[in-house]
């Protein structure tokens, strides 16, 4: 009998059905990507907390300052500093919170037992997490470009969005490991742990300068330190330190497992 067709009661060959294909890997990450995008615009606190926040830190602790305000290096590194804040608050709070929520919802379950598998939703988590810290960005951006001394060229400008968004993967990474792992009342406390003592050892608060030797050779070990440094120098051409890069890249390696492991974690307490 042919692979093609099939034979009923009667005797008769028919055509047999054709098998089902999974879709590409891109197409399924872009479907995630919209259904992620649609479900965040549809709780509008959600996306106006990302845009609000940096633009008030910037508005209160930047501006009011003239000798920072004043001064157009100083104010870029305080915008780039206050811009990597943003992203990692974004990135840590989405996800730590927004994956570990998303699991207590029925749908979940039916979504995780598909056979597409855990990439493309991840990938989509990812870029979505991009998305959204490019909407907090442009009213930080404003205010510097309105009330401060900050000068940026345009290539210098779009320098800083790519690596800024370069910069937030093992942010999201991370988020998406705890998450995972979390549930949601555990999540909250653990990203609140986690967040500020890296945005205030990486330097996103207090130039790094001012820290002393102990403190300054742990910072450069941190993946704060490390964005914030290669963001200043794609917005100033101020050097960042040799291993700022090669410390990133581990940082964000280091994330992908933990994501990828407390994904397969989270799917053998479901799916026994």
């Amino acid at each position: 009998m042919s692979a093609t067709t099939s034979t009923s009661g009667t005797g008769v060959a028919e055509p047999a059905q054709p098998a089902a294909q999974t879709r590409p890997f891109w197409v399924l990450s872009w479907l995630h990507l919209k259904y992620q995008f649609l479900e965040t615009v549809r709780v509008p606190i959600a996306v106006l907390g990302n845009v609000l926040f940096p633009s008030l830190a910037m508005a209160f602790f930047v501006v009011p300052q003239e000798a920072v305000a004043g001064n157009p290096l100083y104010a870029t590194i305080a915008i780039a500093g206050l811009g990597l804040f943003a992203i990692c608050s974004a990135s840590l709070f989405t996800y730590g919170l927004g994956v570990a929520e998303d699991r207590q919802l029925p749908f979940y379950p039916y979504l995780r037992s598909l056979p597409a598998g855990p990439g493309p939703q991840m990938v989509a988590r990812v870029l979505n997490g991009g998305i959204f810290s490019l909407f907090g960005l442009l009213p930080l951006i404003l205010i510097g470009w309105l009330f401060t001394a900050a000068a940026l060229t345009l290539g210098q400008l779009l320098a800083g969005i790519g690596t800024i968004l370069a910069v937030s993967v093992p942010f999201v990474l991370l988020g998406m490991a705890i998450g995972y792992k979390l549930s949601a009342k555990a999540a909250l406390p653990v990203v609140q742990v986690i967040l500020f003592p890296l945005a205030f050892a990486g330097g996103l608060f207090l130039p790094p300068e001012m820290f002393p030797g102990w403190l300054d050779a742990i910072s450069k070990a941190t993946p704060t330190r490390a964005g914030r440094d290669l963001l200043v120098q794609a917005t100033t051409g101020v050097d960042a330190y040799a291993l700022a890069l090669p410390v990133l890249a581990g940082w964000t390696i280091l994330f992908a497992v933990l994501a990828v492991l407390s994904y397969r974690s989270d799917e053998g307490r479901r799916f026994r």
